[in-house]
């Protein structure tokens, strides 16, 4: 028994201890960045500066007969002060597939593409999404949309003319 009230009243002290902390320093127990005193867990880090551009972010291929795959090209520049490569292109589909220099260093200023197929295979409106990777974490997303029309199973009847509809 005698056990027991010696740790309760250790852990009672710790409890007082910590109280007191806090009321000496109020941000006692937060994660602090030590050369600006700022609470670095509600103020995160400014993000990188964006320096991929792409002259268009949306394709529109409009109506599109089913089963045609159709291509269009983005065009992407490095608008930095620093090189890199488009480290990935991810689309949200199989039957989308973007296609890109993987090797292929964009210098400052410079620019590249990046050719996104579409199979055309389902019937029916499609919005599809490409996202791009590049230094390291950075991310960009483009759109490809339109809508499938379904082609005639069967051709158009031939043309017997006139004269076949009269006998």
């Amino acid at each position: 028994m005698k056990r027991f009230f010696v740790i309760a009243s250790l852990v009672l002290c710790g409890f007082v201890s910590n109280a007191q902390l806090a009321a000496v320093d109020p941000h006692a127990g937060h994660n602090h960045d030590a050369a600006t005193k700022k609470d670095v867990t509600t103020n995160p880090e400014v993000p990188a500066a964006e320096t991929l551009a792409i002259k268009e972010t949306e394709f529109n291929f409009g109506k599109i007969p089913q089963g045609k795959p159709v291509t269009h090209i983005f065009e992407v520049s490095n608008t930095g002060k620093a090189p890199f490569k488009l480290d990935n292109v991810q689309a949200s589909c199989g039957c989308t597939t973007p296609q890109w220099d993987k090797e292929k260093v964009i210098e400052p200023g410079a620019s590249s593409v990046i050719n996104v197929g579409y199979n055309a295979a389902a019937e029916g409106p499609f919005n599809k999404t490409i996202t791009v990777t590049y230094n390291a974490n950075q991310t960009k997303v483009i759109v490809i949309k339109g809508e499938v029309w379904k082609t005639p199973a069967a051709s158009a009847p031939a043309n017997t003319g006139l004269n076949d509809l009269k006998n």
